[in-house]
């Protein structure tokens, strides 16, 4: 029964989506109006453009915990440049903040690869260096919406076709993301880069510089989304996005991509992240005290953590199975 449903996971969350949807919309009728349901996805856009970079990284059997701290840095560079010199285009600070975030994930490619540090020590490290930056480029100081320029305000909140900008960033991100994963020689090489090393080996994949280029794409992916979240709260402090980087992991966890690497799609991270929008927009509407959401978001993703591993254990099952009945054959036929 449970293997019957993670192999059709994302059609079981977007149903229980709508289903939660419905259900609140019958006690809030406002929750399910068009604009609420536009704007819900506007504010899970940033989650989502997250989620998907963690998600290549584990599907390299990685994990990036220093998302959040790049996207605060980026951001908090750009709204000062932004402050000091309000000719610099807004084009030219959102590459900025890409390649700076690109940046941030080349150190923690290369710290994984050439030297062989576990992800998961290399990103706390680089997650407290760059929280670290933040303190000394603001002084602990605050940069406000009175100080930032209109242009530099206003691009993620620019509507194109009755949605936000920000929310067709989020779009955008998918296609390019799911195009990349499916039809692209490297794309195709993380998923075999972390579900099996060996045969990686054997086709030439250098399983740690498939490790290095997903942590390149999920830093330029996180800088990207420094200028968008800055821009999008109108403010930048150290503390941007702390903790963040759990919702990240959750998102992507929830969608079915495995932690044990090469396993995901890109619809499930879409899943995920717009599971835990629903949940942390619906619940204060209906009145649950916010350490109760904390407390349902947790149960939700050691929920999800043991579907994961029950399905990663079956398939080992089933492959040493299978291998145990085809030398069995074998002995049947010498």
């Amino acid at each position: 029964m449970v293997q019957q449903l993670l192999k059709h996971r994302e059609v079981l969350l977007a149903a229980v989506i709508v289903l939660m949807i419905i259900a609140i919309g019958t006690r809030v009728p406002s929750f399910i109006a068009p604009g609420n349901l536009v704007e819900m996805f506007n504010d899970t856009s940033i989650l989502i453009i997250l989620a998907l970079g963690q998600m290549m990284v584990l599907l390299t059997k990685g994990i990036d915990l220093s998302m959040a701290a790049n996207l605060a840095l980026t951001g908090m560079i750009v709204a000062l440049i932004n402050f000091h010199y309000p000719d610099v285009p807004v084009w030219a600070l959102l590459i900025l903040a890409t390649a700076l975030g690109l940046l941030m994930g080349m150190i923690n490619g290369l710290l994984v690869w050439k030297m062989g540090i576990p992800a998961i020590v290399v990103t706390l490290g680089t997650m407290s260096i760059y929280r670290g930056i933040i303190f000394l480029l603001s002084g602990g100081g605050w940069v406000n919406s009175n100080q930032m320029g209109t242009d530099f305000l206003g691009l993620p909140r620019a509507s194109l076709l009755g949605m936000p900008v920000l929310s067709w960033c989020a779009v955008a991100a998918l296609l390019l993301v799911g195009y990349f994963l499916r039809y692209s020689r490297t794309g195709r090489a993380l998923y075999t880069a972390g579900g099996n090393a060996t045969a990686a080996y054997y086709t030439g994949i250098n399983a740690g510089k498939m490790q290095f280029v997903s942590f390149c794409l999920s830093g330029a992916l996180a800088g990207f989304c420094g200028y968008l979240w800055i821009s999008r709260f109108a403010v930048a402090y150290v503390d941007v996005a702390n903790g963040f980087e759990l919702q990240v992991v959750a998102a992507c966890v929830i969608g079915g991509i495995s932690t044990m690497g090469g396993t995901g799609r890109v619809l499930g991270c879409l899943c995920g992240a717009l599971f835990l929008g629903v949940i942390n927009n619906a619940l204060p509407v209906i009145g649950v005290s916010p350490f109760w959401q904390m407390a349902i978001s947790g149960t939700v993703i050691v929920i999800a953590v043991l579907l994961n591993e029950r399905g990663n254990k079956r398939k080992g099952r089933l492959i040493l199975r299978d291998a145990a009945l085809a030398r069995q054959k074998q002995a049947v036929r010498a």
